[in-house]
């Protein structure tokens, strides 16, 4: 034995985020639309293979709490165990009813907000938060800055892939905006990417291909992680299941049931390309001679009731049927239980068939797995994580998805080779058990979180003097120039009111001036030092009643913080011009801009190219301001409502230009304070139910805010 003793490292609790589609731990409802796939199941089997292991405390998976009659209640319920040390929690999102993904965004940063009030609530905080597609990305990267918790992320798949491809497919830009959001879905995806210490992907292709495209690419940051399968559920045929309930609705369509069985199983999705491959099995009569098309496109009621995607597509799959009159050749059921499946599988294989995957696009394909793993031969396309698993199971051919005739082909070669399939479905069952089990997953997983636990120190609280004293569960924010400041008589009466107050709520100002210029103002304009001074856009942070700094907020916001190599990405820029060096500070760089010739997006394009995590804020449509990727307005304001706890439902929050609007989004009571000459800075929240436009100017809007929301006597503990 050693004489070194090896140091016992502590399980670890981790935190999987997955905000859209409907997540539960049992019959999964995969392909019901296009937000319950792949992912929904993936995160959920991810969460019982950790909590298996002995690296493991407890792991929870995060997804949105949905109360709608239209679907299971299951969704509604709070908290769903797993296992032992694995579960479900559902947090609140926005509106209780389900809906699309595309819809989540304005309802994300409420859910930030709900996420740090459930963790707050545990014995103690995640060591990891793993946030899987883009919206979970946008609330991981949130929670990363505002906790200092390292942050994973799993993309499954990327906005800039699906628009290139569905711009190639004939949508305008117009469209993209109005169906898929898809300019917000890339922002959040470059943000994610510049905060996450690991990116995890299931292919070397989406690595270089697909996170390419990015401004933030970061290979470094990249690790191949192929999803697991479930080995108990997956295998092998051991008995004859034609007499099961999917087998006697496959017959039903069937003619002759005893041919081999190409099966196709997905979700009913354009990109999917389902029919073509109805077309090309329909224009080859020696393949319909050959085998039988199984066709299995998620679970279906009345077509007419499902989204204008998954309709469009199951209508096109009966066309086809019916253009080629394939009665009795090709079948394609209504219903599916999970559970039948890996028996679906079973039948294909014990009928010597073969599955086929013709999709347009495939990040990884975990039903190819689960196909290899019965003893199914693949057909698959060429592109994404089938070139990775044929590769290293050596269990079928590729395929162009496109090449009606060679699909054909192919697929007909693959039955009639009796040698050659047996060599597929042998190698198929052992490729995925040396390759593709969640055993190994989990471990090359901890493999890869474990180190970014071990060099991430955890961050002191506060100083106890900063919180002595405070009590009070309702806060006033406010931005200072043209929120509080710009007509006098309204200035004075709310400050009259706040005085009234003051035993009951937190006064704070939240400004993008220096400490000493935004001192200067109050002391000129008779407003009373506030309980919590947020200065240079949230950079800094000063609590009464002696100014004393959040020394922990500064050595928080240093992270990946280089301001010289920021100077230097931006020298030289039209349109940019840096401000007096009495403007800047050390975690702040600030320049005149002139969006005319350059806007606030180029400039974080430039930034990200630079390869520099940076926040980048346009206010009072002539400052520019570059701060540390953890530090704005918004995220100093929760950090004080953690430290000084005060919720962030009973915090009124007033602002008026770009620079607030991180403050405002979220649990707070937020309000744009009228101003015509800056309305457009802020039109952006104008969709946003739970922020409100006062008609108002100045501190007159404030006072108008307070009387719509009941402040101060609306809220928690009211």
């Amino acid at each position: 034995m050693s004489a070194r003793r090896r140091t016992k490292k502590a399980p670890l609790f981790i935190v999987l985020l997955s905000v859209h589609g409907l997540v539960r731990g049992h019959d999964p409802e995969l392909g019901r639309d296009a937000d319950t796939g792949g992912q929904v199941k993936y995160v959920v089997e991810l969460a019982r293979a950790l909590g298996e292991s002995r690296e493991i405390e407890r792991v929870v998976l995060l997804t949105r709490r949905v109360v709608d009659p239209a679907v299971s209640p299951d969704y509604a319920v709070t908290e769903e165990p797993l296992s032992e040390k694995a579960s479900i929690v559902r947090i609140e999102c926005g509106e209780e009813g389900y809906i699309r993904k595309e819809l989540l965004w304005d309802h994300l940063d409420s859910f930030s907000d709900n996420v740090v009030s459930f963790l707050r609530s545990q014995e103690r905080m995640p060591d990891v938060i793993h946030s899987h597609y883009a919206d979970a990305g946008y609330v991981g990267a949130r929670l990363a800055n505002q906790l200092g918790i390292p942050l994973v992320h799993t993309g499954h798949s990327l906005g800039r892939s699906k628009r290139l491809r569905l711009l190639a497919g004939g949508a305008t830009r117009l469209q993209l905006e109005g169906t898929y959001n898809i300019s917000r879905r890339i922002e959040a995806e470059e943000t994610t990417l510049s905060v996450a210490g690991r990116v995890i992907t299931s292919t070397r292709q989406e690595i270089e291909e697909q996170y390419g495209l990015y401004d933030f690419y970061q290979p470094e940051r990249m690790r191949v992680v192929p999803p697991g399968t479930d080995m108990s559920r997956f295998h092998p045929s051991r008995a004859n299941e034609w007499g099961t309930d999917i087998g006697r609705e496959l017959r039903r369509f069937l003619k002759r049931s005893s041919k081999p069985m190409i099966l196709a199983l997905s979700r009913p999705d354009p990109k999917k390309n389902i029919v073509t491959l109805i077309d090309a099995y329909g224009e080859s009569p020696e393949l319909q001679e050959a085998a039988n098309l199984v066709v299995v496109a998620g679970n279906r009621d009345d077509i007419q009731d499902m989204d204008d995607g998954a309709r469009g597509v199951l209508s096109d799959i009966l066309l086809a049927v019916d253009r080629h009159d394939l009665y009795g050749r090709v079948a394609y059921p209504k219903h599916h239980k999970p559970e039948e499946v890996a028996v679906l599988y079973r039948l294909a294989a014990a009928s010597r068939g073969v599955f086929v995957n013709p999709a347009l696009t495939e990040p990884f394909g975990l039903t190819l797995l689960e196909a290899a793993a019965c003893g199914l031969p693949l057909v698959a396309t060429e592109d994404g994580g089938p070139r990775d698993i044929v590769g290293n199971c050596e269990n079928g051919y590729l395929i162009d998805p496109l090449d009606k005739e060679a699909m054909a082909a192919t697929l007909l070669r693959t039955i009639k080779d009796r040698k050659t399939w047996r060599r597929f479905s042998r190698n198929g069952i052992a490729g995925v058990r040396r390759h593709y089990s969640w055993d190994a997953h989990v471990k090359k997983y901890l493999g890869l979180v474990r180190p970014l636990v071990d060099k991430t120190e955890q961050l002191p609280r506060a100083c106890p003097i900063i919180l002595q004293g405070v009590a009070r569960k309702r806060a006033l924010f406010a931005e200072l120039d043209l929120s509080l400041l710009g007509d006098e008589a309204s200035l004075q009466e709310l400050v009259r009111t706040l005085r009234g107050l003051r035993k009951s709520v937190i006064f704070g100002i939240a400004t993008g001036r220096r400490l000493d210029d935004a001192l200067a103002t109050l002391r000129r304009h008779r407003i009373p030092q506030p309980d919590v001074l947020i200065s240079g856009q949230g950079t800094e942070i000063h609590y009464a009643p002696d100014l004393t700094q959040d020394a922990t907020w500064e050595r928080h916001i240093d992270h990946l913080w280089t301001p010289g190599l920021v100077r230097k990405a931006l020298r030289d820029i039209p349109g940019l011009t840096l401000q007096p060096k009495k403007f800047l500070s050390a975690f702040k760089v600030s320049y005149y801009i002139d969006t005319n010739v350059i806007g606030e997006q180029e400039v974080r394009q430039l930034l990200q190219r630079a390869e520099q995590t940076a926040n980048v804020i346009v206010s009072f449509e002539q400052y520019l301001d570059v701060l540390p990727v953890r530090a704005s307005k918004g995220l100093a304001l929760r950090w004080c409502a953690e430290h000084l706890d005060f919720p962030l439902e009973n915090t009124l929050v007033a602002g008026v230009t770009g620079a607030d609007a991180d403050m405002l989004r979220g649990n707070t009571l937020g309000t744009v304070v009228n101003s015509r000459h800056l309305a457009a800075e802020l039109s952006g929240l104008a969709q946003t139910d739970t922020i409100y436009f006062a008609r108002a100017s100045h501190a007159e809007g404030i006072l108008e805010a307070m009387e719509h929301y009941g402040f101060p006597n609306r809220g928690k503990g009211a």
